[in-house]
């Protein structure tokens, strides 16, 4: 229809021969404009959509990455831990004496020799948790473990001082001795 118009224009005389090809020539360059147009405004959104999903993947991927540099340096701090108890725990005993203490809101009951359970009242051992385990270990090394995780270390005693209870002029029980055999 466009060219049958365009016939008639040209044979009324309106228009000439060279009128006519620059009106085509400006017609088809608007529509390559507008088509231009449109898929730059497409592709702006594309652009958009991707960048945002890039953003959103490193995003994810460093929240990952911290999570498992955590979880790399909990479990290198368990075993610096279990070197340490591994290296210095104390022989438990072969004594049926049993020691009372209390972990995680329960009374936990370890078996040691008379001797190890006097020098735990005393300070000089200390019982850490590994695992599930309980070892003893001496008061320096429970100070180490307690530096890297504190809740490893379930009983750590001050060490008595006799001379400080006992030139205690106030303490009204101080003509008492407790008991050797007293056990909770």
């Amino acid at each position: 229809m466009g060219n049958a118009l365009r016939d008639q224009l040209l044979k009324a005389g309106l228009v000439n021969e060279k009128q006519v090809k620059q009106a085509t020539k400006e017609k088809h360059k608007e529509a390559k404009r507008q088509h231009g147009q449109v898929k730059t405004e497409g592709a702006d959104e594309t652009n958009l959509r991707i960048q945002r999903a890039k953003e959103e993947k490193i995003e994810r991927d460093r929240q990952i990455n911290q999570q498992r540099q955590l979880e790399a340096e909990k479990k290198a701090l368990l075993a610096q831990i279990r070197q340490l108890v591994e290296q210095n725990k104390q022989a438990k005993g072969e004594g049926d004496t049993p020691y009372n203490f209390v972990d995680l809101g329960k009374v936990k009951r370890l078996y040691v020799s008379d001797q190890n359970r006097q020098r735990i009242i005393a300070g000089q051992l200390a019982i850490v948790r590994l695992e599930k385990d309980y070892e003893l270990v001496p008061p320096e090394t429970a100070e180490k473990i307690k530096a890297r995780l504190a809740d490893c270390v379930v009983v750590q005693n001050e060490p008595k001082r006799q001379a400080a209870t006992a030139t205690s002029p106030d303490d009204p029980y101080a003509k008492f001795q407790i008991p050797d055999d007293l056990m909770w």
